[in-house]
């Protein structure tokens, strides 16, 4: 089920950046619940937040050495209509940045307007990228898949297929082979770039498997900390298939057309792969994973026979 994406109070913000970011609440504690919301989002996250800028005010202002001076530089009305004029303007929050003495007028009016005011040692460049990315991971739009997520060599892989195909076994199977769990059951996709989905999963089921016979377990403490990871972005999708589902018809065998699944808007590659007595699914995911790194590198083995078949007929004529 597809969510949009939600808002993020400068209470919130400031509770989870405080000491990543060295951040110091100097005024405005009344608008804490001030909101940085999907839909002030007409750009990237990014947006939000930036330099001093009267005329396109920013829904989080960052003020660094340059626009202090320049406050610093006025006086009197001067000054006072500076600052009136900015926080005239639609604001979550203001954050000081490179520990600039703060005037005493700016504390003021942040008190009187309600307007979080915030300081932090961190230069803006660097404040504005860890804003930025804390601000996208918070208002993605997000969903939830059902399946399983693992990380195989190096990719983030959904396996998906109807209930009782075997995708928690063949989960296990990958990894007692070196693969990574992510999530079992209910993946978290978010949708935190243009073409890129990032899944983790629920905190309540995090490290759990659950395989039918052996019950729940725990992955983390039977194969240690390296046989899970907490999120990985999803490139490839395999569906687990019954043969008598899709027939030979349904099977493209030469692959000439990339199968995708949009999730989010997102185009994911999708393989899909017959179970049957006998196939080793473990192998068979394996191989399809670099398979899809060589096609992404230009590589593509079905190309490899089409020419290598027309050469040979080529020949023969």
């Amino acid at each position: 089920m597809d969510s949009q994406p939600g808002y993020v109070s400068v209470e919130t913000l400031f509770h989870d950046l405080a000491e990543q970011l060295g951040l110091q609440w100097l005024a405005g504690r009344a608008g804490g619940q001030r909101s940085l919301s999907f839909g002030a989002l007409h750009k990237p996250a990014l947006a939000l937040i930036g330099h001093l800028n009267f005329v396109h005010p920013n829904r989080i202002q960052v003020l660094d050495c340059a626009e202090m001076d320049y406050l610093r530089s006025l006086s009197g009305p001067s000054l006072q209509e500076a600052i009136d004029h900015l926080f005239s303007n639609e604001l979550a929050a203001i954050v000081i940045a490179n520990g600039e003495t703060v005037p005493a007028v700016l504390c003021e009016t942040a008190e009187r307007t309600g307007t979080p005011l915030f300081s932090s040692t961190l230069a803006s460049t660097t404040l504005m990228s860890y804003l930025g990315h804390y601000l996208t991971q918070s208002l993605a739009e997000t969903t939830s898949q059902h399946g399983v997520f693992l990380e195989v060599l190096g990719m983030g892989v959904l396996i998906k297929g109807d209930a009782g195909v075997g995708k928690s076994e063949l989960a296990l199977e990958l990894v007692t082979r070196g693969h990574r769990l992510v999530a079992d059951d209910v993946v978290e996709l978010k949708h935190v770039a243009p073409d890129t989905l990032e899944g983790s999963c629920p905190a309540l089921i995090r490290d759990f498997l659950e395989v039918r016979g052996l019950g729940i377990l725990n992955i983390r403490y039977l194969f240690g900390e390296t046989a899970v990871k907490l999120q990985k972005n999803l490139r490839l999708i395999v569906e687990l298939v019954h043969p008598q589902e899709i027939g030979e018809v349904g099977l493209n065998r030469l692959d000439m057309v990339a199968s995708t699944e949009n999730i989010l808007a997102v185009a994911i590659p999708k393989v899909r792969i017959p179970v049957a007595a006998g196939r080793n699914l473990a192998v068979l995911v394996e191989v399809a994973v670099r398979n899809h790194i060589l096609k992404s590198r230009g590589i593509n083995p079905v190309e490899q026979f089409i020419k290598r078949q027309q050469a040979a007929i080529d020949g023969d004529n």
